[in-house]
This record gives C-alpha cells, sequence and structure tokens, in this order.
C-alpha cells in the first residue's frame, strides 16, 4: 500500500504543472516552446492549406474532426492490406485479412486500440510505424482537440466560435503529444526498451533449444501508447512483456504517462472557468476544476481499493489444493510488479482508458475483474484523450438538473441556464454506451459466431463477452485475453462498437456545448445551485454511482458477482 500511497503523491505533484501548460496550450497563452514551435507549425499549416485565423461553430468542428478521421481511417486499412510488400518488412509478414484489418483501423483511430492479433507475428514494421504508432498520435490529438473545443462552448466566451480544429489538432501534436512522447521514449530506451528497424534474432537457449526473440521499434511506441491513452501493444502480451515494460521503474514510467494528460486536462478546464469569470483567486484546479477532479479521485480510490484487497485476498479453490495464497493472487501477475502494482495499473489502465496491461485480467479474481469492467462502464473516472473530462460534464450537467428539480429552481451550469434541448442531448448521450454495450453482449451470447469465442462457459464466460463491449464501447481496449475474438462476428461487431462509441459522443457532447455557448450568461444569485461545493461533489459521485447500478447492475450480477459468489460459497 505504502508505493500506491507514493505513487499517488507523486503523481499529483506532477500533474500540476502540466496542467497549466496545457491550459496555456488550448487558450493560446505564451509558452516557453513558442519560439521554435510557432515556426513549425506555420511550416505545416501552409503545406496542408490550413488557414488558422478561420473560425469553426461546433457543426464544422465536428464533420472536420470526422472527416479528417475518416480519410486517415481509409489510408490505414489500404496499408494493413498491402504490408506483405517487402517496405519495412524484415520479417516476411502476410497482408492483414478483411475483417481484422476493418477492426484494427477502426480500433486505432477510435483511441481504442483493441488488438484481434499479436503485434509482433501480425503487423509489419511499416504498420507498426505508418498506421500504429501514427494513429496513435492523431487518434489522441482528436480527442484532445474535441475536448478543448468543448470546453471553449462551456465557457461561451464567444457565441459561434469554438476555435479551428485543424490549428488545436497541430498544436496537440506538436506542443503537447510529440515533445513528451520524446522524453518518455528515452527513458524507456534507457530501462532497456528496444528501439531498432532490425528484424527478430535467432537466440539459443540454455537447454539448447532455440528461440525466436522478436524486435523492433517497441520504446517510440510504447510512449505514445501511454501518453495517448492508447494501450496497443507492439508485443502480444502488452505492458506485460518485458521487452515493453522491463523493471518497475519502466512500470512507474508508463502509470504516469497514462495519467498526466487526463488529469491536466481537468485542471485545464478549472483554469479556463475561471478566466471566463474573471476570478484573481490563485487556484490550483479552478474552482469547478476542483470539484471534478475529486470527484474523480473518489471514484478512482474506490476502485483501486477493491481491486487490490480482492487481489490480495487470494483465490480460495487454490488454498483449498494446497496452495499458499500468502501473496495474493499471482496467478497472470509479474513477480517483478506483485500485486500492489499490478492492481495500480489495472485500475488505471481502465479508469485513464488507456487498455495497457501489465497483467492478464482474465486471471484476476471475480471481484478484480469486477473493477476494469465497471471503470470502463463508467468511462468517467478521469478517462483518456480528452472524452473522460466530457463524460464527466454529461454528468455534472444531469446532477445540476436533478438538483434544480429538486430545491425548485431552472438548472444553471457555469452561469447558463439547461434547458430541455441540452437535456435531452445530455440522455441521449449518457445512453448509448450502455445500449451499445449490453445490445451487443446480448447478440453475442445468442449467436453462433459470439459463442465460439467463449473459452470458459459460465459467470466468467458472460464476463468475457461484457468486457469485451465494454472496452469497445469506452474506446479503452483491454480484453479478457480468454476470449477467442479474431473471427469475422467478433471483428465487425466490436469495430461497429468502437466507431459508435467514439464518434456519437464526442458529436453530441460538441453539440451540447454549441447550444450552451449561444445562450446568456444569468446573474448568480442566492438561490442558484452551487456546482464547486462539497455537497454538490458527494451529490455527483452518488448519482454516477446510482446510474451505473440501474443501468448495469442486472449483467454484472450474472457475470463477476456471480462468479465471485460461487467462489466464496
Amino acid at each position: 500500500m505504502l508505493q500506491i500511497a507514493c505513487t499517488i503523491l507523486l503523481y499529483l505533484l506532477l500533474v500540476i504543472p502540466v496542467g497549466n501548460y496545457l491550459y496555456k496550450v488550448a487558450t493560446f497563452k505564451h509558452t516557453f516552446m513558442d519560439r521554435v514551435l510557432d515556426k513549425v507549425d506555420h511550416v505545416i499549416y501552409k503545406f496542408c492549406g490550413i488557414d488558422m485565423n478561420q473560425e469553426m461553430d461546433w457543426k464544422k468542428y465536428a464533420f472536420s474532426l470526422v472527416l479528417t478521421n475518416a480519410v486517415m481511417l481509409l489510408i490505414g486499412y489500404l496499408i494493413l492490406r498491402v504490408q506483405a510488400l517487402p517496405l519495412f518488412n524484415p520479417n516476411g509478414i502476410g497482408g492483414m485479412e478483411s475483417t481484422l484489418s476493418f477492426n484494427t483501423v477502426i480500433s486505432f483511430m477510435t483511441n481504442t486500440n483493441l488488438q484481434h492479433y499479436s503485434g509482433e507475428s501480425g503487423l509489419s514494421f511499416l504498420s507498426q510505424m505508418m498506421v500504429i504508432t501514427f494513429m496513435m498520435f492523431t487518434s489522441a490529438a482528436s480527442g484532445y482537440a474535441a475536448c478543448i473545443a468543448f470546453v471553449r462552448g462551456l465557457v461561451g466566451k464567444d457565441k459561434t466560435n469554438m476555435g479551428n480544429f485543424f490549428v488545436d489538432f497541430t498544436r496537440i501534436i506538436t506542443r503537447v503529444l510529440l515533445p513528451l512522447s520524446i522524453i518518455v521514449s528515452l527513458l524507456l530506451v534507457w530501462q532497456g526498451v528496444p528501439q531498432t528497424l532490425s528484424g527478430n534474432v535467432i537466440a539459443q537457449t540454455i537447454g539448447g533449444a532455440y528461440q525466436d526473440i522478436a524486435r523492433g521499434p517497441v520504446a517510440a511506441l510504447e510512449s505514445i501508447k501511454h501518453i495517448g491513452t492508447n494501450g496497443g501493444g507492439f508485443f502480444g502480451a502488452n505492458s506485460s512483456m518485458p521487452f515493453e515494460n522491463p523493471t518497475i521503474i519502466s512500470n512507474i514510467i508508463e502509470l504516469y504517462s497514462m495519467m498526466i494528460l487526463p488529469g491536466a486536462c481537468v485542471i485545464m478546464f478549472g483554469k479556463m472557468v475561471d478566466e471566463r469569470k474573471g476570478s484573481n483567486k490563485k487556484s490550483i484546479f479552478g474552482s469547478e476544476g476542483r470539484t471534478i477532479f475529486i470527484a474523480m479521485g473518489i471514484l478512482f480510490l474506490v476502485s483501486l481499493s477493491l481491486c487490490y484487497f480482492a487481489e490480495q485476498a487470494g483465490n480460495p479453490a487454490l488454498q483449498q489444493v494446497g496452495l499458499s495464497q500468502v501473496m495474493g493472487n499471482m496467478e497472470g501477475k509479474e513477480v517483478r510488479f506483485g500485486i500492489s502494482q499490478s492492481a495500480l495499473f489495472t485500475t488505471t489502465t481502465t479508469a485513464f482508458t488507456t487498455g495497457t496491461v501489465n497483467n492478464m485480467h482474465d486471471t484476476l479474481t471475480p471481484m478484480g475483474g469486477f473493477v476494469p469492467l465497471l471503470n470502463m462502464m463508467l468511462n468517467l473516472v478521469f478517462g483518456g484523450k480528452g472524452v473522460g473530462l466530457m463524460n464527466m460534464i454529461i454528468y455534472v450537467i444531469l446532477t445540476v438538473f436533478i438538483c434544480g428539480l429538486m430545491i425548485g429552481r431552472t438548472p444553471e451550469y457555469l452561469g447558463k441556464k439547461i434547458g430541455g434541448k441540452e437535456m435531452k442531448l445530455t440522455a441521449l448521450c449518457i445512453i448509448i454506451h450502455p445500449l451499445l454495450i449490453l445490445a451487443f453482449s446480448a447478440l453475442a451470447v445468442s449467436m453462433q459466431g459470439g459463442l465460439q469465442g467463449i473459452s470458459n462457459p459460465g459467470f466468467h464466460g458472460l464476463t468475457q463477452v461484457l468486457y469485451e463491449f465494454s472496452s469497445s464501447a469506452a474506446n479503452n481496449g483491454s480484453g479478457f485475453e480468454g476470449l477467442a475474438d479474431n473471427n469475422v462476428f467478433w471483428n465487425v461487431t466490436t469495430g461497429l462498437v468502437m466507431f459508435f462509441g467514439r464518434y456519437l459522443a464526442i458529436v453530441i457532447q460538441l453539440a451540447i456545448a454549441g447550444s450552451l455557448m449561444k445562450k446568456q450568461f444569468v446573474a448568480e444569485t442566492v438561490g442558484t445551485l452551487k456546482t464547486s461545493t462539497v455537497t454538490f461533489t458527494i451529490a455527483l459521485v452518488l448519482i454516477i454511482y446510482i446510474f451505473a447500478a440501474l443501468t448495469f447492475f442486472p449483467a454484472l450480477s450474472l457475470g463477476p458477482v456471480a462468479e465471485h459468489f460461487m467462489l466464496w460459497g
């Protein structure tokens, strides 16, 4: 527990300066990197024909985002299909099958990084660099750009202008993602992560046998994989593989990499709200940002505690056959990480919707597996690529509406009245996520193509199905890897869930912000519901859990909850 506490404490110290920097990037304030990067940006604008002074409303912004992603998706699909060409393909990898290519490009373009293949044997170096690593940058930049535009809409300093998607997209890459990736890549190489364009190595083992050892441009992929909350591994075993995550230091580097920007987005939001209000108070998080950060922190700590103690308790079935469980449930875990770092990594990768794993989630105890599943069903415990903040604010609007009804006042948020249009869009945005998970899970257990993938029938088999579609809808990408998911049914259905889970939510959220930014500010009175108080924070957390229970508990009770009672019966 001590190492978990120290890790979290250091994170709180790191996230503050990064949040301040992200706020300056979002609001075009001067930063120490501007002297060089302004010139780089202008070259990109000129080459791509971008008018940096062009203003966009929410419709133009959303259309630009979706269209840009669609073009990159098509190019990526073509590269995967022809990757057998002898170009950066020293290991002679063949072209990828059509439905798997469909699933893979959607997965990486939606920042999900769900992998129905093993990276070292399924992709050439060309595909790893020009599809996987490239989309890790662009998908993350798309999400953060959408988040910045969403916050601009809520702040409402302009009635129509949400910014310019292409400018935001470029600045996020050049000023945030690329510099951080270079730093993290060098740190990972220092810790022993490979970075080479040479092919596999044939090595003779101590026993005299020969082993084919895969390597490649791993460190470059690993850095943006975590910084962009992507999660797709160069190797099939992901960050359980020593070549991706060799030491406890590299494990902590990867933890901070995936945590830093989602937390920084909350600070950015708080400071942008304070700036609009003209507040002279020097607040670390901003008053509104503090409320959201604390609520997210509570949800995260509850999940982390449940996962840690569930794994520390061990497996009673193994205890009964004489295997000591003093170390806890070590099945599927790396000894170099143990229970503490495994539980922290499991909770973090699903709370921050990264999807990378340093242990096999299919081998977690039932309640240990319940935690990552619930985090993805909530999809707002910090979340990733800026979308986590957007999802949380949707629940803030819902909480404001419910509390407003209780006190008999028209709901207001950030000085704007919440009307019928905003509440209909909010309800639609909240409904889409569980609808995708539950409807496609029901489809999977009722069709032969879905049932064929289940390797462990019974309660655990249902959990595998729920996990796969929760991971897809939340754009997380981690998996209960006991599921045999590389077939036509799973490739197509999860591809559709990832696509709709990503773009429907973003478009609706931008529409909500676009509607609010056109409204007039209303004066704050003694009857105004304050959203920066401890009381509102508690109400927000309770409403999130209540809605999650009402929506998902019937399915969860037939999966991990039932398996827990059977195991501990």
